[in-house]
Protein backbone atom coordinates (compact mmCIF):
# COMPACT_ATOMS: atom_id res chain seq x y z
CA UNK A 1 0.00 0.00 0.00
CA UNK A 2 1.38 3.32 -0.98
CA UNK A 3 1.90 6.34 1.85
CA UNK A 4 -0.68 8.40 0.26
CA UNK A 5 -3.78 5.46 0.45
CA UNK A 6 -2.68 4.38 4.37
CA UNK A 7 -3.02 8.34 5.27
CA UNK A 8 -6.14 8.42 3.11
CA UNK A 9 -7.20 5.33 5.37
CA UNK A 10 -6.42 7.07 8.29
CA UNK A 11 -8.21 10.16 7.69
CA UNK A 12 -11.11 8.16 6.78
CA UNK A 13 -10.82 6.23 10.12
CA UNK A 14 -10.61 9.49 12.40
CA UNK A 15 -13.44 11.56 10.07
CA UNK A 16 -15.50 7.88 10.84
CA UNK A 17 -14.92 8.02 14.74
CA UNK A 18 -15.50 11.54 15.21
CA UNK A 19 -18.86 10.99 13.19
CA UNK A 20 -19.97 7.73 15.81
CA UNK A 21 -18.89 10.05 18.67
CA UNK A 22 -21.14 12.66 17.40
CA UNK A 23 -23.82 10.32 16.73
CA UNK A 24 -23.95 8.26 19.80
CA UNK A 25 -25.19 10.14 22.94
CA UNK A 26 -23.84 7.59 25.08
CA UNK A 27 -20.28 6.97 23.23
CA UNK A 28 -17.42 8.20 24.94
CA UNK A 29 -14.91 7.28 23.13
CA UNK A 30 -15.01 5.52 19.61
CA UNK A 31 -11.67 3.76 18.02
CA UNK A 32 -11.81 2.85 14.53
CA UNK A 33 -9.03 0.84 11.84
CA UNK A 34 -10.79 -0.27 8.67
CA UNK A 35 -13.91 -2.47 9.76
CA UNK A 36 -12.82 -2.72 13.21
CA UNK A 37 -15.15 -0.31 15.60
CA UNK A 38 -14.71 0.03 19.32
CA UNK A 39 -17.70 2.35 21.05
CA UNK A 40 -16.72 2.68 24.84
CA UNK A 41 -19.35 4.15 27.02
CA UNK A 42 -17.52 4.55 30.17
CA UNK A 43 -16.85 8.03 31.35
CA UNK A 44 -13.10 9.19 32.37
CA UNK A 45 -9.38 7.45 31.79
CA UNK A 46 -10.49 4.07 33.49
CA UNK A 47 -11.46 2.32 30.32
CA UNK A 48 -7.96 3.74 28.87
CA UNK A 49 -6.22 2.73 31.96
CA UNK A 50 -8.13 -0.60 31.62
CA UNK A 51 -6.97 -1.10 28.25
CA UNK A 52 -2.99 -0.27 29.52
CA UNK A 53 -2.92 -2.36 32.27
CA UNK A 54 -4.81 -5.65 30.17
CA UNK A 55 -1.99 -5.04 27.78
CA UNK A 56 -3.87 -3.76 24.92
CA UNK A 57 -3.19 -1.33 21.80
CA UNK A 58 -4.76 1.49 19.77
CA UNK A 59 -1.79 0.90 16.93
CA UNK A 60 -3.02 1.94 13.48
CA UNK A 61 -6.30 3.18 14.92
CA UNK A 62 -8.11 6.54 14.73
CA UNK A 63 -9.65 7.68 18.28
CA UNK A 64 -12.35 10.33 18.96
CA UNK A 65 -12.28 11.20 22.58
CA UNK A 66 -14.99 13.47 23.92
CA UNK A 67 -12.29 14.88 26.36
CA UNK A 68 -8.73 14.75 26.21
CA UNK A 69 -6.62 16.45 29.22
CA UNK A 70 -2.98 15.33 30.10
CA UNK A 71 -4.20 11.96 31.46
CA UNK A 72 -5.86 10.06 28.89
CA UNK A 73 -2.84 11.68 26.54
CA UNK A 74 -0.18 10.05 28.31
CA UNK A 75 -2.53 6.76 28.45
CA UNK A 76 -3.08 6.90 24.63
CA UNK A 77 0.83 7.46 24.26
CA UNK A 78 1.44 4.19 26.11
CA UNK A 79 -1.69 2.77 23.80
CA UNK A 80 -0.22 4.43 20.36
CA UNK A 81 -2.86 5.38 18.14
CA UNK A 82 -2.49 7.26 14.97
CA UNK A 83 -4.51 10.44 15.64
CA UNK A 84 -6.99 11.84 18.20
CA UNK A 85 -9.75 14.32 17.73
CA UNK A 86 -11.46 15.56 20.65
CA UNK A 87 -14.31 18.41 20.92
CA UNK A 88 -12.35 19.27 23.93
CA UNK A 89 -8.63 19.10 24.64
CA UNK A 90 -5.79 20.65 27.17
CA UNK A 91 -2.75 22.16 26.02
CA UNK A 92 -1.16 19.76 27.74
CA UNK A 93 -2.96 16.58 26.87
CA UNK A 94 -2.16 18.17 22.49
CA UNK A 95 1.43 18.30 23.53
CA UNK A 96 1.48 14.68 25.23
CA UNK A 97 -0.02 13.51 21.91
CA UNK A 98 1.92 15.47 19.51
CA UNK A 99 5.22 14.07 21.94
CA UNK A 100 4.63 10.73 21.50
CA UNK A 101 3.82 11.12 17.63
CA UNK A 102 0.02 10.76 17.64
CA UNK A 103 -1.96 13.33 15.56
CA UNK A 104 -4.17 15.41 16.74
CA UNK A 105 -7.43 17.71 15.85
CA UNK A 106 -9.96 19.25 17.99
CA UNK A 107 -12.78 21.63 18.22
CA UNK A 108 -11.79 23.88 21.21
CA UNK A 109 -8.54 23.70 22.95
CA UNK A 110 -8.60 24.45 26.22
CA UNK A 111 -5.94 25.34 29.18
CA UNK A 112 -7.05 22.56 31.33
CA UNK A 113 -9.98 19.94 31.70
CA UNK A 114 -12.24 20.72 34.87
CA UNK A 115 -13.47 18.16 37.21
CA UNK A 116 -17.39 17.20 36.60
CA UNK A 117 -18.38 19.59 38.96
CA UNK A 118 -16.72 22.66 37.01
CA UNK A 119 -15.09 23.92 40.61
CA UNK A 120 -11.53 22.96 39.47
CA UNK A 121 -9.48 20.84 37.65
CA UNK A 122 -10.05 17.31 36.60
CA UNK A 123 -8.49 15.13 39.53
CA UNK A 124 -6.96 12.47 37.44
CA UNK A 125 -5.01 15.70 35.45
CA UNK A 126 -4.01 17.50 38.39
CA UNK A 127 -2.57 13.80 39.66
CA UNK A 128 -0.13 13.69 36.23
CA UNK A 129 0.65 17.46 36.36
CA UNK A 130 4.56 16.64 36.98
CA UNK A 131 4.62 13.27 35.12
CA UNK A 132 6.07 13.41 31.72
CA UNK A 133 6.69 10.00 31.43
CA UNK A 134 3.38 8.11 29.79
CA UNK A 135 4.65 4.64 31.75
CA UNK A 136 5.44 6.56 34.76
CA UNK A 137 1.82 8.30 34.35
CA UNK A 138 0.39 4.52 34.02
CA UNK A 139 1.28 3.83 38.01
CA UNK A 140 0.07 7.75 39.13
CA UNK A 141 -3.44 6.70 37.23
CA UNK A 142 -3.50 3.32 39.62
CA UNK A 143 -2.98 5.23 42.64
CA UNK A 144 -5.11 8.04 42.31
CA UNK A 145 -7.89 5.37 40.53
CA UNK A 146 -7.57 3.43 44.26
CA UNK A 147 -7.41 6.70 46.15
CA UNK A 148 -11.01 7.71 44.14
CA UNK A 149 -12.15 4.24 44.94
CA UNK A 150 -12.64 3.56 41.29
CA UNK A 151 -12.44 -0.24 40.84
CA UNK A 152 -10.30 -0.99 37.34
Amino acid sequence: MSPCCSMTSSAADLDLARALLIANKDATCVAVRGEEIHVITESGVKPLLKMVMDGHSLKGFSVADKVVGKAPALLYAVLGPNAVFSPVMSWTGRAVLLAAGIATSYDQLVPHIQNRAKTGQCPMDASVQGVFDPYEAVGVLESRAAQMDISL
